[in-house]
């Protein structure tokens, strides 16, 4: 029988959801990209992204896109004492959002995809992200879809099979794929341990406890 060829270009930040859906859909992935934006975070999450790139023997592009950095306001590009402490919420991360962030990083990976002959664009959004951050809806993924699509000459197809999961729910996925969770990244501080007491932490915080997983990140906390 006659493999079937791997035809997926995936955004893969490091984080657990992102990794998770490298570990589920490897053997469709043909290629990842990773994009250095200046988030407090990007460094450590890419120490992830490329170890579980090597882990699965999938080939991963790293892309700057340092002008987000220079240039759009977040407190995710203002050093660690921007970052809120306390629960995943619209009021309290709000500050987070870079602007139009998966817009710019989907046009960049259809052109990536259509010159590496790739028929398909997948990212890792998640139904916990879509009051905060506009370009993780639903409606959002589908709008840009449709432009990928109209855009390129293949009509590349944007698949986001978590859009509609919650965090808990993707840690299930993981926890049945054997992932070592240890090993992805989510502190929007970007220490070298996760501090424990931001969103993001307490979000990673309760989604392996409702999944059942035996937490072993270190926290600053702890």
């Amino acid at each position: 029988m006659t493999k079937n060829k791997k035809n997926a270009l995936m955004v893969l930040s490091g984080g657990m959801d992102s990794v998770t859906m490298l570990h589920e859909y490897a053997a469709d992935i043909e290629l990842a990209v990773n994009f250095s934006y200046g988030s407090n975070h990007n460094a450590r999450e890419l120490e992830c992204a490329r170890y579980h790139c090597g882990l699965l023997g999938i080939e991963l592009v790293e892309i700057d896109l340092s002008f987000i950095g220079l240039h759009f306001h977040s407190s995710l590009l203002e050093g660690p004492d921007a970052i809120p402490e306390g629960e995943y919420d619209f009021d309290n991360m709000k500050s987070t959002v870079v602007p139009f962030r998966n817009g710019i990083m989907l046009a960049a990976a259809a052109g990536l995809a259509e010159s590496h002959g790739l028929s398909v664009i997948m990212i890792a959004n998640h139904a916990g992200d879509h009051a905060l951050y506009p370009d993780c809806r639903d409606t959002f993924i589908k709008a840009m879809a449709e432009a990928i699509k109209a855009g390129t000459y293949e009509g590349i197809q944007l698949k986001a099979p978590y859009t509609l999961l919650t965090k808990a729910d993707i840690a299930l996925r993981g926890k049945r794929l054997g992932i070592d969770y240890a090993t992805t990244y989510s502190c929007y501080r970007g220490l070298e341990k996760h501090c424990g007491r931001c969103g993001t932490c307490i979000e990673r915080r309760q989604a392996l406890k409702e999944a059942g997983i035996v937490d072993t990140t270190e926290y600053e906390d702890e």
